[in-house]
């Protein structure tokens, strides 16, 4: 059976690869679907494989005393749980599809004897990985200041990675529950359903049964003022 061709230019990491790199790099991976619910690795998992996703959502989880935790979300182009395979240590939370995903997935083993042998490889995955470590930073600044900052935080960001503008407001693609938006804002879900509950009332945030419409963008801008 033919090997499915790798989707390298869905992962902007890799699409940076010249072809030689790719084609060096091709017979390595390995292509996954994983089903909403379904989890691409544990944490404490011992980070044997380097995992890029180039279609659907993850949500990364993190275990704690009281409860689970809801670190991030990321989406199509991302890699996920890369950071974990450099620094050749477990991963430190779950990864969780959030909605049918598909993933590039590298044996960390082989992975490094390969980029080894091409330091060029090495060089433009770092480039990708600043970038992440940047993103990562910025999610760890935004989880400061009150609680609407951070909400209106969440859902700014949301906007800029994967809104859909529907005339002056922008859609949300991505149904959220109240206890999952509480986790990515750091509060509870009963601080999440009033605020979610006011927005709406006021016609800032509009709940659709698949995600999310921001009405009044000006007003969401008030709470969390662009950087």
């Amino acid at each position: 059976m033919e090997k499915a061709p790798i989707p390298f230019d869905a992962v902007p990491v890799l699409a940076s690869l010249k072809a030689d790199d790719r084609a060096a790099l091709s017979p390595l991976c390995e292509l996954k679907a994983y089903e909403k619910g379904a989890r691409i690795f544990e944490e404490g998992d011992p980070a044997d494989r380097i995992y890029f996703l180039f279609v659907g959502r993850v949500k990364i989880v993190k275990a704690t005393p009281d409860r689970d935790l809801i670190i991030e979300i990321l989406g199509p182009g991302e890699p996920v749980g890369t950071v974990a395979a450099f620094e050749r240590r477990p991963f430190p939370a779950t990864a969780i599809a959030i909605e049918p995903c598909g993933v590039v997935s590298i044996p960390e083993h082989d992975f490094f004897a390969l980029i080894e042998r091409r330091p060029e490889i090495t060089r433009r995955l770092l480039a990708g990985l600043t970038l992440r470590l940047i993103t990562l930073n910025k999610r760890l600044a935004d989880m400061t200041g009150s609680v609407e900052y951070r909400m209106a935080r969440l859902f700014s960001t949301l906007a800029e990675r994967i809104g859909q503008k529907s005339g002056e407001a922008v859609f949300i693609p991505l149904p959220l529950s109240r206890q999952e938006i509480g986790d990515l804002a750091g509060t509870t879900i009963e601080t999440a359903i009033r605020i979610m509950s006011r927005w709406q009332k006021e016609n800032i945030v509009e709940t659709d049964k698949k995600g999310f419409l921001i009405r009044n963008f000006a007003a969401l801008r008030e709470f969390a003022p662009a950087e």
